[in-house]
């Protein structure tokens, strides 16, 4: 289950981010997760659960953000989101799009207490 090592990552990039002010408090770490990252984010509450039960940093709320796969038109420019590989634009009906969304993992934000 890599969603742990994911889960520690997002957990050590808080509190760095944390311990760059002297004596703030994490407060919440917002993750954008892609469909097509490959990334179950069930395993992952669970993996951020887990680590972060019963130390300082159990107070600590994490909110994972979905994206969908978004498709851009290659002709008319527009984004649309798409359940398949290929698939037309709703706009023009042009066949030639490219996958431009879905694939995230990304630190959203972090969010401390300053004293």
């Amino acid at each position: 289950m890599h969603e742990i090592g994911i889960a520690n990552a997002i957990i050590e990039a808080g509190q760095t981010e944390a311990a760059r002010r002297t004596g703030a408090k994490l407060l919440r770490i917002g993750v954008r997760v892609g469909t097509l990252s490959g990334v179950d984010n069930d395993a992952l509450r669970f993996a951020l659960t887990a680590l972060t039960r019963g130390t300082d940093l159990d107070a600590v709320d994490f909110e994972i953000q979905t994206c969908l796969r978004r498709n851009r038109c290659l002709d008319c420019g527009s984004e649309f989101e798409s359940g398949v590989y290929s698939e037309p634009c709703p706009g023009c009906a042009s066949q030639r799009t490219k996958l431009v969304g879905g694939e995230e993992l990304d630190l959203a934000y972090v969010e401390v207490e300053e004293p």
